[in-house]
């Protein structure tokens, strides 16, 4: 019996290694078709004391949802890149849209914005759903690769406010989403992509589109892109100056950058924090003084970091809105945020709401289980440090800010039953240790720099956070 007890000891502490390489198999397959983008292997800390102090608040939310919403969600497909003609690209727009010729197809994706009409949009239901999840901050997709604007600009008029959605009172999606989950209490984050492939002046209509760059010769074409160039900063700085307090200006698309489509980002910055002073720049994979913080997508670093990132990764196995795409687990979702944090990082989870303007019923429930969790065992996530110790097994570790308090958060896989002994090594407690589930404390031994907890009976099945004072040596 005894020999069984320390079996389910090892097997909890040694499974999340492959835990943590499972959670991501339903994402292979947008790995392979090539639309994750690597993250900056470099980092440059901002001067500036205002982006320095708005930083570190982002840092202790921890927990956020980053919306793409587009043409793309009214058949339920990938967002922009089937547009593109580089050669990943082509298998899967055959795949799905069978041999229609090209330039078909992009006056067929182009055309959605003629039927792209959200009539059960309500931000307001959005806001309630991402709050009682338990998420802070929010981005929302102000503008994708394929050019198609969610906000009311004046520079094309290929936008939502132009469509059929363009009588409706709440046309202007951007305005109002910011404004619903401003009144939450959310930090505010722009998506928005540098690239405009529905611009004439980034793909000139008169030749072809091989590849996501520009498709002339910018040397040659002067004017042509100069006009872009002001095209982008026009609209960045409508978004800046129209539409209240923003937070993140986060800005995709890291191939338009200097020196081969020099946008001038600089100066774009710069401008826009005239009227958001402290905006945090997420120049996406461009290392330098616009990346205030790096963003691997659907993927976590292997090991902490001290400088400030976040994971990107999707609720679902895509960015918008498929008919029957799978659902990760609340357990899922909430083990991946407990080894973000454990590594200093933070998560923004992708939701795509449907072509009608809804959050799936099951993406609801998703974030709902998620939500409770973070009621209860939140102290473990929000407004934490990291701690050098910060991993064993599948058991992840971070300090409140005094640094003296621990949190051990058991990253428990759903299909386990809760053992009856959890075991880690390092960070031994010294005094009591709570187990945040019950609010209770429990019993713990520790030998030769191993701790082993015993369980309650009874308790929910889920990840356990232990709350402890770190002995010191």
């Amino acid at each position: 019996m005894r020999k069984m007890k320390n079996m389910k000891v090892v097997l909890v502490t040694l499974f999340g290694l492959s835990f943590s390489w499972n959670v991501y198999a339903q994402q292979s397959d947008i790995k392979d078709q090539g639309y994750v983008h690597k993250s900056s292997t470099s980092y440059e800390y901002p001067t500036d004391p205002a982006v320095q102090q708005k930083l570190d608040q982002w840092r202790d939310l921890k927990f956020g949802v980053l919306f793409h919403w587009g043409l793309y969600s009214v058949p339920g497909t990938f967002e922009s890149w089937l547009l593109c003609s580089e050669e990943k690209f082509i298998p899967r727009r055959t795949k799905i849209f069978g041999d229609m010729p090209y330039d078909d197809f992009k006056k067929w994706y182009w055309g959605l914005s003629e039927s792209f009409n959200p009539t059960k949009f309500d931000p307001e239901v959005w806001a309630d759903i991402m709050k009682n999840a338990g998420m802070k901050y929010m981005v929302f997709t102000t503008k994708h690769h394929d050019g198609f604007c969610m906000f009311d600009t004046k520079e094309t008029d290929f936008s939502i406010a132009k469509g059929p959605f363009r009588n409706n009172p709440l046309k202007d999606v951007t305005y109002h989403v910011f404004d619903a989950f401003r009144q939450k209490g959310f930090m505010i984050g722009a998506y928005f992509s540098k690239p405009d492939w529905h611009c004439n002046d980034y793909w000139s209509r008169d030749r072809a589109t091989p590849t996501r760059n520009v498709n002339y010769d910018i040397k040659l074409n002067p004017d042509k892109w100069k006009r872009f160039q002001e095209y982008t900063a026009n609209q960045i700085n409508e978004l800046m100056t129209r539409y209240g307090r923003v937070d993140l200006l986060w800005l995709d698309g890291g191939w338009v950058r200097a020196p081969k489509e020099d946008i001038k980002m600089d100066q774009i910055i710069d401008k826009a924090r005239e009227s958001q002073p402290g905006l945090i720049a997420v120049d996406r994979t461009v290392p330098g003084r616009n990346e205030n913080y790096q963003t691997p997508e659907l993927t976590i670093p292997k090991q902490q970091l001290d400088h400030p990132w976040e994971s990107c990764i999707t609720l679902t196995n895509h960015w918008g809105w498929w008919k029957d795409a799978p659902y990760k687990s609340a357990a899922q979702v909430i083990n991946i945020l407990a080894e973000i944090v454990a590594k200093g990082g933070s998560l923004v989870l992708g939701v795509g709401p449907t072509a009608e303007g809804t959050i799936e019923e099951e993406g609801i429930q998703r974030l709902k289980e998620i939500g409770q969790w973070l009621k209860v065992n939140g102290e473990a996530i929000y407004n934490t440090r990291t701690t050098p110790v910060y991993q064993s097994g599948n058991i992840w570790f971070t300090a409140n800010k005094d640094g003296k308090t621990l949190y051990a958060i058991c990253a428990l896989p759903e299909n386990m039953e809760l053992p009856q002994k959890i075991g880690w090594e390092g960070n031994e407690p010294a005094g009591k240790m709570v187990l945040l589930q019950t609010g209770r404390s429990v019993k713990y031994q520790t030998k030769d720099g191993k701790v082993t907890v015993t369980l309650p009976k009874g308790l929910k099945k889920e990840s356990l956070v232990f709350k402890f004072k770190q002995k010191s040596y």
